[in-house]
């Protein structure tokens, strides 16, 4: 047997624990914990089995989820070891390195006080840079157990699935026979099951032809895209667009562990498919190369997975690019029942590899039951029905009760659509959803917020996607910002001034590619609570390094304190101080580098300490500017 992916560690508090992992048999599971060699479980394959779950998702690929409720408290701020057992066996046997030096089994902290914690997002396997994930790993092996980290919070773009480059969509269709997965019926008139689709010379580069043109789609993103044919999926990068299930749990097993790889490398290497043009070869070899570079990091990145509690939350690029921005993208894309498969399959694929881990208890056993079915039987009108509900599903949002309380947004599938035009952006969050959030914010004296993207931004950028919108383009420019929808802008900063409000709210946020920290200070009859935006993007992806600078250069002068065209834009009745990085050598505020980011909280729940853990070895702390402050 092979573990293809994990153990991960996902919610993992001192009454509960959790671990996700993919294997290729069925497995049953055993687990003991021991605490400097005391026995804390000791809990048998039998009584596993009431709190194991195993979904069958091929004759050779299986998904586990144990969720094991604990009758004695585990302690805290104490190295706890874990022995999973698999089929009766150990470690040793289904993963190499998986342990730290001097420890003979993996371990967890538990650290429900958050004293620091990493968050990142926007991880592509084919960009240049360097995995951010293996500071995860170095920092792991030198601080257990002072200065453990509580959770590693991922806030969107775990993967994929619209941006894929061709040797990783190579290596996912060499990895399904090997998988033994079902073949899927797809509602395509080119290509109607998954075994063609996944033939070697099936559409690689060519994806975005095989999306379904009607005069509506071709209407709607004509005039965004000059007429080009890229219906429905407006990434320009959609030429490897996973389409079917089995690619996109594939594409799991691939990003979170060397275990495929192995599977796949060890025997012929990597191989060029046949049919591609000498410009296709020539991008493909060098794909490869960057991907060879992040194969090798995974062992790394398993093993810290696997001794961290892991939150995660999906952002567009988890399903497809622009996901739900407009009212009109989602008319078409929903309203095409090939549109709708891929979206559905890569939502699926986020339930059973990343949600699911978040919060077990919001996932019904009837749900997941559904969800084997159509692992048994994809393509099928059960198919088309699960998919349908898991658009309408509205509990992807969770919290974890740390303290101060991590509380996770959904700000995908909530959209607030504009009453103007079906082209607007829609607000991240409806009323209803923000007020409900309301509710769960009263009486907390601090609280750590998840958004995927950020609720602050840089105003330059937030004026240019502004002025798309108003010529009806917002596709263009991605304008998905909290403050491009008014009702959801106004709702959320009314919360924000709410007196029941926390008095510290740090905001996480991922998704733009550059990291920023602004301090944020509210005016009013009031001073209201204090709130820091702290964004890291990404773990492994950056900006266009001169484009970046030329925004970051502008927006200084375009909005400074003293501008006239800060003066008459203001909007929001708040002051704005950035935490310039440390290396900035002529006023910076934005960081261009790929990593993950280290924040460190006084007890009463504000940051201590802001540190972007950059994946080239620099470590970088954001520094109050209170000179550069500005009223908005």
């Amino acid at each position: 047997m092979q573990v293809l992916a994990g153990p991960i560690l996902r919610r993992m508090t001192p009454e509960r624990l959790t671990f996700w992992l993919m294997t290729t048999e069925p497995a049953s599971v055993s687990l003991a914990l021991v605490e400097n060699q005391q026995t804390l479980l000791d809990l048998s394959e039998a009584q596993a089995v009431d709190f194991h779950t195993q979904v069958k998702a091929g004759e050779n690929l299986f998904i586990h989820l144990l969720d094991v409720s604990l009758k004695n408290t585990l302690p805290t701020q104490s190295i706890i070891h874990y022995d999973l057992r698999l089929n009766g066996l150990d470690w040793t046997h289904w993963a190499k390195n998986f342990v730290y030096p001097d420890h003979p089994l993996p371990f967890f902290i538990l650290q429900p006080r958050v004293n620091s914690l990493l968050h990142g997002s926007c991880r592509k396997p084919h960009h240049p840079s360097k995995d951010g994930l293996l500071r995860v790993d170095e920092l792991l092996e030198k601080t257990a157990p002072t200065e453990w980290p509580s959770l590693l919070m991922m806030s969107g773009d775990q993967i994929y699935s619209d941006d894929v480059a061709a040797p990783m969509l190579w290596a996912i269709h060499q990895l399904i026979p090997k998988l033994n997965m079902p073949n899927e019926t797809l509602p395509c008139v080119q290509i109607d099951n998954s075994q063609t689709l996944h033939q070697d010379t099936s559409y690689y580069y060519a994806r975005e032809t095989l999306l379904p043109a009607n005069e509506a789609n071709r209407s709607m993103l004509a005039q965004v895209f000059g007429g080009v044919r890229k219906p429905v999926f407006t990434t320009d990068t959609a030429h490897n667009h996973l389409i079917s299930l089995a690619e996109v749990l594939s594409m799991y097993a691939l990003v979170w562990s060397p275990t495929g790889w192995e599977t796949l490398l060890e025997a012929d290497g990597w191989t060029v498919p046949s049919g591609l043009t000498d410009e296709q070869k020539s991008d493909f070899l060098k794909r490869q190369a960057t991907l060879q570079t992040f194969v090798e990091g995974l062992p790394k990145i398993r093993r810290a997975l696997a001794h961290l509690p892991v939150a995660m939350i999906f952002d567009d690029h988890d399903i497809t690019d622009d996901w739900n921005l407009t009212a009109a993208w989602e008319e078409t894309a929903y309203n095409h029942p090939f549109s709708a498969r891929i979206i559905g399959n890569a939502l699926l694929g986020y339930l059973l590899c990343q949600g699911w881990g978040n919060c077990p208890e919001r996932f019904s056993t009837q749900l997941i039951s559904d969800a084997q079915h159509v692992l048994n039987h994809p393509g099928t009108d059960k198919h088309d029905h699960l998919v349908q509900a898991l658009f309408r599903f509205s509990k992807w949002n969770f919290t974890w009760q740390t303290t101060p309380p991590l509380v996770v947004l959904d700000t995908r599938t909530q959209r607030w659509r504009s009453e103007k035009s079906l082209e607007s952006p829609s607000g991240l969050m409806d009323w209803e959803a923000l007020t409900d959030l309301q509710q769960q914010l009263k009486g907390l004296e601090a609280v750590i917020m998840v958004s995927p993207a950020p609720i602050f931004g840089v105003k330059l950028i937030e004026t240019i996607q502004r002025v798309f919108t108003w010529f009806g383009k917002p596709l263009m420019v991605d304008a998905e910002n909290w403050m491009a929808h008014p009702g959801s802008a106004h709702t959320l900063m009314n919360m924000f001034r709410h007196k029941k409000t926390p008095k510290n709210f740090v905001i996480l946020s991922g998704d733009v590619h550059y990291s920023f920290v602004y301090d944020i200070q509210l005016r009013g009859p009031q001073r209201g609570p204090d709130l820091w935006q702290i964004t890291s993007s990404g773990i492994k992806n950056e900006f266009p390094k001169r484009l970046l600078d030329f925004f970051d250069r502008m927006n200084r002068w375009l909005y400074s304190p003293k501008s006239p065209l800060n003066w008459f834009t203001r909007r929001r009745r708040m002051k704005v101080i950035p935490n310039k990085p440390e290396t900035a050598d002529h006023g910076e505020r934005l960081l261009n580098a790929a990593g993950i980011s280290l924040v460190k909280f006084n007890t009463d729940g504000s940051p201590q300490a802001v540190v972007q853990m950059c994946s080239d070895g620099r470590d970088i702390q954001f520094i109050l500017s209170e000179e550069d402050a500005t009223w908005e």
